[in-house]
């Protein structure tokens, strides 16, 4: 496993912007080790022969607020050591330190946009945000503006094609990947099974819908009888259990974005002793802050698709570099307990990932960046499940496009080769 090397200095690196806002300040080191850089390019905003800094829009309060804040702990806790053991050595031969300026948007997009608006003159990149509608609200004008916005949390594949978003990339698999490898497994059981589907009414819920009839597709053993929607802003889901659980389907796919809604639909449908296997979809599976609230251990199986391991497995702080992840978190991200959602791991990755693309630049420019970055290819980031890796240089697929499918087995998750 490729892990960046650290040191166990402490820095502070936390002060409060806003009341929403996170700025994260390494020691600087500067000076040019005598690198090739090209000394007539203009550099870009947000970068100096010190720092950059990237910026973050993401949910830090509101019903996505548990993931919305693992995304800017990760990465921060990822720079924070990176900035202990001096920075980064960039591809121009100066050595950097990583800054990151978070704001709130409460996963509403207008916010989101405002948002960008006040960080796109003084970031470098955005990255790591959190959700498919608030990376929409400002993808046109990052477009428009040349600011990259890359490595965040959506499964849009809208994000990953070049001609529509030459300055997006996303990080975790479409959402389309996500809902076809489950649908595949389901296929491939060989058994017959009927599925009732419940998706969020977005493009987040018809891409994982889309993926699934993908993957069942000409399977005469699989039948969906009954598909209903939901809005992301509806406070209950009730109605549409009630009438899914009607059908007497053995198997739940279950399309939803919003924590709360997750929780109350595995307790509704025991209160309508309804017992289906559920599929759920990787950024809503967390054992802890989902599965056992919401009574997971009653259905004879919660399935989900992974392509990292989980921080909150009884195996994960026995690793040395899992108690490191844990330490991280600790001492440079102020967060102090084992992280409940994936997001939390992920925008460790996302840190790492970035610093491979920071280690082969060779200009201060926006565009060099993008350059660089559709460049990696096979590269383990840390945490990454067997047969996973970030491949930037295929278009129209995000930086992780490979996932496996895991079954909840009370602790949390294993992966599984069959269904049942």
């Amino acid at each position: 496993m490729n892990m960046r090397k650290s040191t166990r200095s402490v820095v502070g690196i936390v002060a409060l912007t806003s009341a929403v806002a996170l700025t994260l300040a390494g020691c600087a080191r500067g000076g040019d080790s005598g690198g090739g850089a090209d000394a007539s390019a203009e550099p870009s905003p947000g970068i100096t022969d010190t720092t950059l800094t990237l910026g973050i829009t993401t949910p830090l309060s509101g019903a996505t607020a548990g993931p919305g804040t693992c995304t800017v702990a990760g990465v921060t806790a990822y720079f924070g050591a990176v900035n202990a053991a001096g920075g980064v050595e960039f591809g121009d031969g100066k050595t950097r330190t990583i800054e990151i300026n978070a704001l709130d948007d409460g996963y509403d997009p207008q916010k989101a946009k405002s948002n960008y608006d006040q960080l796109k003159d003084s970031v470098f990149a955005m990255t790591a945000g959190l959700g498919t509608p608030t990376n929409r609200a400002y993808r046109e004008a990052a477009i428009a503006d040349e600011v990259p916005q890359v490595l965040v949390m959506t499964g849009d594949p809208i994000f990953s094609d070049q001609e529509e978003s030459p300055w997006q990339l996303g990080f975790v698999p479409i959402y389309q990947n996500e809902g076809e490898a489950f649908g595949k497994l389901l296929a491939e059981s060989g058994e017959d099974h009927k599925v009732a589907v419940l998706l969020q009414n977005d493009d987040y819920g018809d891409g994982y819908v889309e993926g699934f009839k993908q993957g069942i597709e000409g399977a005469d053993n699989i039948e969906i009888v009954k598909e209903l929607t939901y809005e992301a802003t509806d406070t209950s889901v009730d109605a549409q259990l009630t009438e899914l659980a009607s059908t007497g389907a053995d198997v739940f796919f279950n399309a939803m974005s919003i924590t709360p809604l997750v929780i109350s639909s595995l307790q509704k449908a025991q209160q309508l002793s309804w017992l289906p296997s559920w599929f759920l979809p990787s950024n809503t599976s967390s054992p802890g802050a989902i599965v056992t609230p919401g009574g997971g251990e009653a259905f004879p199986g919660v399935y989900t698709v992974a392509f990292a391991q989980s921080a909150s497995s009884p195996t994960f702080a026995e690793a040395p570099e899992g108690q490191q992840f844990l330490d991280d978190l600790k001492q440079y991200a102020d967060y102090p307990d084992t992280p409940a959602f994936p997001h939390c791991v992920w925008s460790y990755q996302v840190g790492a990932t970035l610093q491979q693309v920071f280690e082969k630049m060779t200009e201060p420019t926006r565009e060099n960046f993008m350059e660089t970055l559709r460049t990696i290819e096979g590269f383990e980031a840390p945490f990454m499940l067997e047969g996973t890796a970030v491949n930037t240089t295929e278009d129209g697929l995000p930086a992780v496009s490979t996932v496996v499918v895991q079954k909840y087995n009370g602790k949390g998750y294993a992966t599984v080769e069959d269904f049942g």
